[in-house]
């Protein structure tokens, strides 16, 4: 007997993405007539509010390789991708968006480069079809990015990516819950590629990922993998501390020596409300930012130690067996 061919799983977190369902089932099933080896599609539905879940099940009733699980509420974009890895069974796990932003037909050259032995192939936009501000935007993004964080995380990249079975099941037994999954994929290491490929504009609807949300996991991703905010924090504050002493020592020569700084630099000391409303407004700012980018910190140790679960699954179709329930999956069934 022939042995068994590797499965594929391919995990696509959507919201509200009634639009682009049937156009995404289709290049996705064309696609994978090129791949050669079985597979599976797992949609987490992220709480969509439009006609998401009942399209679903249709592409499910047409198609039993269609799996789904509903989360009972939007728990977010990061926090589907980490329950669609849970339920995969594959031994190669792919991460694709529902918006077809980044092509399904790109996933036989990861699949190409699996094969040669790496074990996280991911896709590097080099061109993107969003506005110039957004543009501009992911581009100092992930340079800075790289250049505070602990652990290089490659740029131009996003979530779309190739990860082997070994990966996955690290990434599945990590309890963070603020998750950053494309610096979680590098911070563990292995043998990483990068596949260019252009990403293109949506297939349909209207963008999911709104501007708040980018800045939200542009900020979990810096605090992520980073104690760089903290540093600065008290780069800051020694900086404003030497700026206080030599003005402290400044005043004092100036009140000691008032004839001369009058004569020579024309420096009279006069008191003045200004002088003193702006010393404590700057030192007052310098104050609050680091006592934000500490919050920010405790905000994160304050979510992982309630201990609450990531997820919460309202509905499946194909509901796995009750072993892969109990071994794997960290949220509510």
């Amino acid at each position: 007997m022939g042995e068994e061919k590797p499965l594929l799983s391919v995990v696509i977190p959507c919201y509200n993405e009634e639009a682009t369902l049937d156009v995404l089932y289709q290049r996705l099933t064309e696609a994978a007539q090129s791949w050669g080896l079985p597979y599976e599609v797992i949609v987490v539905d992220d709480g969509s509010v439009d006609g998401t879940w009942a399209k679903l099940i249709r592409i499910h009733e047409r198609d039993s390789r269609w799996r789904a699980i509903r989360f009972s509420r939007n728990f977010g974009h990061q926090t589907a991708i980490s329950a669609g890895m849970v339920e995969a069974k594959g031994d190669a796990v792919v991460i694709l968006d529902a918006d077809l932003q980044d092509p399904p037909e790109v996933i036989s050259e990861f699949l190409a480069r699996w094969r040669e032995g790496y074990h996280v192939v991911y896709g590097v936009r080099r061109r993107r079809k969003e506005g110039l501000l957004k543009r501009v935007a992911y581009y100092v993004f992930y340079r800075f990015l790289r250049a505070v964080a602990a652990t290089p995380i490659p740029v131009d990249t996003g979530d779309f990516c190739l990860m082997d079975r070994k990966v996955v099941d690290i990434l599945n037994r990590m309890p963070e819950r603020n998750r950053f999954v494309r610096g979680l994929r590098a911070w563990t290491g292995f043998s990483q590629i990068g596949v260019e490929y252009e990403r293109q504009a949506r297939a349909a609807g209207q963008p999911q990922y709104t501007f708040r949300k980018l800045v939200q996991l542009a900020i979990d991703g810096i605090f992520s993998f980073s104690i760089w905010p903290l540093r600065l924090a008290t780069r800051l504050g020694l900086l404003v501390s030497t700026v206080a002493f030599f003005g402290v020592v400044f005043t004092l020569l100036q009140r000691i020596y008032a004839d001369w700084f009058d004569k020579y630099l024309g420096l009279r000391p006069v008191p003045g409300f200004a002088t003193t409303v702006i010393a404590i407004l700057f030192l007052g700012g310098v104050q609050l930012i680091c006592l934000g980018i500490i919050g920010e910190y405790i905000g994160r140790i304050y979510e992982e130690v309630k201990g609450r679960p990531p997820w919460i699954i309202a509905e499946r179709l194909d509901r796995p067996s009750a072993k892969a329930n109990t071994s794997a999956s960290p949220g509510l069934i």
